[in-house]
């Protein structure tokens, strides 16, 4: 399964389409910020949350499911990213995700925490603390995930890239 995650796009429309466009995936995830009515993705396999800059009726938060897979989508102003990517791992074990997907701070970030893998692709309008924009190629095969870092020219960031193993059984958690 070949998944986009992206953020903080702040109204560059065009700029997510050609993305979109360019990657061919099954599915896109798009985590807050927008700042658009969204109408541009009414043909698209998307889940979009509502960040902290949104006016839309975008969920604040939630869950997109492809069996066995669990990802929860948040902008993740409401659990300090910020700071510290505790908080938000802790909702993903209340609900069982095995991934969690946010943006806000703007910078490029992808960790293991116990059992959940956070992925913050950045943002493609106004990158902080990384000089450039930044989106995710998220290909999950069995319970192998393969993060993969691009810039809007489309060139990889090998340096940000990241193979992690997945626990999908969740009767296997204690």
């Amino acid at each position: 399964m070949r998944i986009l995650v992206l953020s903080d796009s702040h109204g560059q429309r065009d700029q997510v389409l050609k993305i979109m466009e360019n990657v061919g995936a099954d599915h896109v995830i798009h985590c807050g910020d927008v700042c658009t009515d969204g109408e541009e993705f009414e043909d698209t396999p998307i889940t979009v949350v509502k960040g902290n800059c949104d006016w839309s009726p975008f969920p604040e938060e939630t869950i997109w499911e492809a069996e066995p897979l669990r990802i929860l989508v948040t902008h993740g102003h409401d659990y300090q990213v910020k700071r510290t990517p505790i908080p938000l791992s802790y909702r993903c074990e209340e609900v069982g995700a095995q991934i969690a997907c946010f943006g806000h701070s703007h910078f490029p970030f992808c960790e293991k925490i116990g059992d959940v893998l956070l992925i913050n692709p950045g943002s493609i309008s106004k990158p902080r603390g990384f000089s450039h924009s930044t989106y995710v190629v998220l290909n999950v095969n069995g319970n192998q995930a393969q993060v993969d870092y691009f810039g809007l020219d489309h060139r990889p960031f090998p340096d940000l890239n990241r193979s992690v193993s997945l626990l999908l059984d969740r009767n296997l958690k204690l």
